[in-house]
């Protein structure tokens, strides 16, 4: 007879295999409105389970689902769900779709493919992700997110107010959709609500994106989203999560979405050397000199606290001292994200920076690069190792600074696309 304690775990297993066979997901879907007009203009899709079971709650139902390592089985199955719940009703608006960060660049079934061309067809999907699939898994989502535009999907950055990581990484996965949490649309304005308001406004001024407000339940929290720079909303004061109304077949005008794409935009391809070799100065100088210019980006850095973001080249593991492993791994700790890139450098045993090997033939394994940015502040220091074989401190190196944020977000993202996973 099997133990109580052994039930308890088999259960969740159980019921999780019977969601997913006997296909009781059945989503719901929350209209999203033009604040200046209260058009609905979009949907949500949010992920629920038909009948009584005791995975009905979504964070229980994913819980049981990365605990029995089935989570990207069901994130497709409620991603597919919503589809075809969209599809088969015919709506004609936007499709706001969740997905989870293991799952983001796993491919999908081979059956699903009818489905997306249905879908494409009637209305445009927008893939939501939070900082968290871009923190955990760097260069498989910045390799995936080019594939899903081409594709048509436009992306959502979600949750937004709730952890300073996911302005600092707004640059990289450059949004075509904000969605700011409910605490910045119902508490109070603290310090560190205004900072991310700031600079949600800076982001979208600079590239058009479209702010849309979560948690609206009163007429105030109207007016409060809109004087946060939000032009759509979400919430109950709308309507709750439900079946697709009549009016969704009728079609809107399409979302004024930016595209999220960088002028001469290279996806992370290639280096930071490169990326800057023709269009500025190159000048020559020894390390000894090159040293004091990434020390002061790394201040600079420090001051950004947890929405700065910096990601360095040294080359070979050596190169990564003591002194300056523990210089990162304090950084590590203020910052949103630290990267060390080098030869053996992909694990180093400090959780507070990431690290990235790069092979002794890669062309990066001779820069040395480094890159600072924030909602407000970007520079970027890049050199190349010119072979010298003297004493180290003058050893000689081609390099080159530029503070141009567009130029800095194109070597942050060819140096973000080469960090390794976290395990």
């Amino acid at each position: 007879m099997r133990s109580s304690a052994a039930t308890q775990v088999a259960a969740p297993a159980t019921e999780l295999d019977r969601i997913l066979r006997d296909g009781l997901l059945q989503p719901a879907y929350q209209p999203i409105v033009e604040l200046a007009t209260g058009q609905v203009v979009a949907y949500e899709a949010l992920a629920r389970v038909a009948g009584e079971s005791p995975l009905g709650r979504p964070d229980l139902l994913f819980d049981a689902a990365r605990a029995h390592g089935r989570l990207i089985e069901l994130d497709w199955a409620c991603r597919l769900a919503s589809l075809q719940g969209a599809v088969d009703h015919g709506l004609r608006r936007s499709l706001f779709i969740n997905c989870e960060p293991e799952s983001m660049a796993a491919p999908p079934p081979s059956h699903a493919f009818p489905l997306f061309e249905r879908a494409e067809a009637l209305f445009q999907p927008i893939m939501e992700l939070t900082e968290r699939e871009l923190n955990d898994h760097p260069g498989s989502i910045l390799a995936t997110l080019p594939l899903l535009r081409e594709r048509g999907v436009a992306l959502a950055l979600d949750d937004v107010g709730v952890d300073p990581r996911s302005l600092a990484l707004m640059p990289f996965v450059l949004p075509d959709v904000i969605k700011l949490d409910l605490a910045l649309t119902q508490a109070p304005l603290s310090a560190d609500l205004a900072e991310t308001v700031h600079a949600v406004n800076a982001h979208a001024e600079r590239k058009g994106t479209l702010v849309v407000a979560e948690g609206i339940e009163t007429e105030h929290h109207v007016l409060r989203a809109r004087a946060l720079g939000a032009t759509h909303g979400q919430g109950w004061f709308f309507g709750r999560p439900g079946p697709l109304p009549a009016e969704a077949r009728m079609p809107v005008a399409k979302l004024p979405l930016p595209g999220g794409t960088l002028p001469g935009d290279d996806h992370g391809r290639g280096t930071p050397f490169e990326a800057v070799s023709g269009l500025l100065e190159i000048r020559e100088g020894t390390k000894q000199l090159l040293l004091a210019l990434s020390r002061q980006l790394e201040e600079h850095a420090r001051r950004l606290d947890e929405a700065g973001v910096l990601l360095s080249t040294f080359q070979t593991a050596d190169r990564f001292t003591g002194p300056t492993r523990a210089r990162y791994s304090e950084l590590g700790r203020r910052l949103a994200f630290v990267g060390a890139l080098g030869t053996g450098l992909d694990r180093h045993g400090d959780r507070n920076v990431r690290g990235a090997d790069i092979e002794p033939d890669d062309p990066l394994a001779r820069e040395w690069d480094v890159c600072v940015l924030g909602p407000h502040f970007a520079a970027a220091f890049v050199a190349r190792d010119l072979g010298d074989t003297g004493a180290d401190f003058e050893r000689r190196f081609a390099f080159a600074m530029t503070y141009d944020r567009e130029l800095v977000v194109r070597i942050a993202r060819r140096l973000m696309s080469r960090v390794a996973p976290v395990s």
